[in-house]
């Protein structure tokens, strides 16, 4: 059995296995409280109800020991959890050396032994709630008609404006880690319509703030006749189906993060929508002082979402900060069509998205407006000349995501191994 099938066992005889998170003895009883992946609870081994081996292995058993442990699960309310396993049979599986992490560590030791720290309740917890986010954007795209598909992580192009890239020797050749799966993303949309891809991306920005990181898992869908409007509806459902379904079926989970149920489950569409120019009026309006043409930082985010309850969506940016692919407004030119979504309470940016440009020559004369070289993108630029239809797509960043849900502090947290500018290890 799982720790947390305890009160479904009282008064049985079951097995448990797992390691030793805490111990404490007094004469002839030894507690242990053992964890498993979905909890912990304790366990009772006193001397005259088990075999001397049995004993000597609990005497042996040092935190984070591995240990199987036989006999009646009772419910006790001095136990910490409510329930106890009162022991028959105690096996030491493997004895641990003295474990490294103690109760009070700095941020950097726990980055050090970081292949450690996972077994921590609160990174198990994490974990468990990332597998949970990420199934349930598969099944919200599935479910709505989309495409998985496997793009390359290696490319000669770059997504984005071809800045901020990780180059790699390609059998002698200059290379990229991609930054984006878009571009092969759009690619697919010609013949399967509505695709998407998820898969790691990497950035190589010089930024030390708590939302970024060198590699992360990217969300990336694209669809044939999708147009701005049809981009924010879609991502609204997106996020508000894996919140709900995250607040319905895991309600405990959740709340182990201080996070009330009721906080996720009002996340419906439709989200508010504001422009740049709005944006900056009301960032100015509080105290910043910014210029038509300035990107938003961690700060401008936090004031623009403070009091939020919900995501926003910033929409039509200056054309200069965005990427060579999204497509101007014939109503304003100054702007592009896209549409930046901002989780509340200050977490920031989780999606980018927009329109992309399916015409020739619009494409080839915002490229050179770039400074991007063509013979890079021969067959992105093909892609305009062969059948080329309206589209749109976006990215969401799902350790973002997964910061926003949980109220992380800091995203590296929302990663079992995380890449930031400082640290490729372990």
């Amino acid at each position: 059995m799982y720790v947390k099938d305890a009160e479904a066992k009282v008064g049985e005889r079951h097995e448990l296995a797992g390691w030793v998170y805490r111990k404490r003895g007094s004469g002839g009883i030894i507690f242990i409280i053992i964890r498993d992946r979905s909890g912990t609870m304790q366990v009772a081994i006193k001397k005259d109800k088990v075999s001397e081996q049995a004993w000597k292995a609990a005497n042996d058993a040092s935190i984070e020991s591995s240990i199987e442990v036989e006999g009646m699960v009772k419910k006790d309310e001095r136990a910490p959890t409510g329930f106890e396993l009162e022991a028959e049979n105690f096996k030491l599986v493997h004895a641990s050396e003295p474990f490294p992490i103690t109760e009070y560590q700095s941020p950097e030791l726990l980055l050090d032994y970081r292949h450690l720290w996972l077994r921590s309740q609160k990174m198990t917890k994490i974990m468990m709630a990332r597998a949970y986010i990420f199934r349930y954007a598969r099944e919200f795209m599935d479910k709505n008609g989309f495409f998985e598909i496997s793009p390359p992580l290696i490319t000669k192009a770059g997504g984005e404006t071809g800045s901020s890239l990780f180059a790699v020797d390609y059998f002698g050749e200059k290379a990229y880690l991609t930054e984006s799966s878009q571009l092969y993303a759009e690619a697919m949309v010609y013949s399967l319509e509505k695709v998407y891809s998820f898969a790691p991306s990497y950035r190589a920005e010089k930024s030390r703030t708590v939302k970024h990181l060198a590699e992360y898992w990217h969300l990336e869908p694209e669809a044939a006749y999708f147009d701005l409007d049809d981009n924010m509806k879609f991502q609204e459902k997106l996020v508000s189906s894996i919140a709900r379904k995250l607040a319905k079926e895991h309600e405990d989970l959740i709340k182990f993060f201080n996070i009330e149920p009721s906080t996720l489950l009002d996340i419906r569409p439709p989200f508010p929508r504001i422009t740049y120019e709005k944006a900056i009026e009301i960032l100015n309006e509080k105290g910043s002082k910014l210029k038509w043409g300035d990107d938003f930082g961690v700060e401008e985010e936090r004031l623009l979402t403070e009091d939020q309850k919900k995501p926003i969506f910033v929409h039509h940016w200056p054309r200069e900060i965005k990427a060579f692919y999204m497509p101007d407004d014939p109503k304003d030119p100054r702007t592009v069509k896209c549409a930046d979504m901002l989780a509340p309470h200050g977490h920031g940016e989780i999606i980018g998205g927009s329109e992309r440009i399916w015409k020739l020559d619009e494409l080839l004369e915002k490229m050179k407006m770039f400074g991007l070289n063509t013979e890079n993108y021969k067959w992105y630029i093909d892609l305009r000349r062969y059948g080329s239809v309206p589209h749109a797509g976006f990215g969401m960043g799902m350790e973002r995501v997964i910061k926003w849900l949980l109220n992380l502090d800091h995203i590296r947290d929302a990663i079992p191994f995380p890449r930031v500018i400082n640290r490729v290890e372990p």
